[in-house]
């Protein structure tokens, strides 16, 4: 698989646009918010692209598939983060809702990635 294989994907580009999206959420925060829950958020955002982009470079499907959950798990993480903003009164109902769209497509795309692993051929 080539290096840069892992830019093209749909998947991919989805985690991208989330944690870009999560970054400017937390980057309006105050220096409490931001110091405690944010940069959990950011990171956990940014570790859902960070594995897609690692389970492609270890070059097994096994290996591959186990970042790709590492990447499930990151999602759910930024999940119960971003709860919590809300319930702190830190989203606002129209971040929230952008949010809530991006993760309702990037998830079951996590999942169709994950089932295609070794089922896709190699340039």
């Amino acid at each position: 698989m080539s290096s840069k294989y892992f830019k093209e994907l749909r998947v991919y580009k989805l985690s991208e646009k989330l944690s870009d999206e999560i970054w400017q959420v937390v980057n309006e925060w105050d220096m409490f918010a931001k110091n405690t829950m944010g940069t959990q958020m950011v990171r956990s955002a940014d570790s859902i692209g960070a594995n897609i982009a690692e389970g492609v470079g270890r070059g097994s499907y096994q290996d591959n598939k186990r970042f790709v959950r590492m990447a499930r798990g990151s999602l759910n993480e930024t999940q119960h983060w971003l709860r919590r903003a809300y319930c702190r009164n830190l989203l606002t109902v129209e971040q929230v809702e952008t949010l809530k769209r991006m993760i309702n497509e990037l998830a079951p795309q996590l999942n169709a990635y994950l089932k295609s692993i070794g089922n896709i051929p190699e340039n």
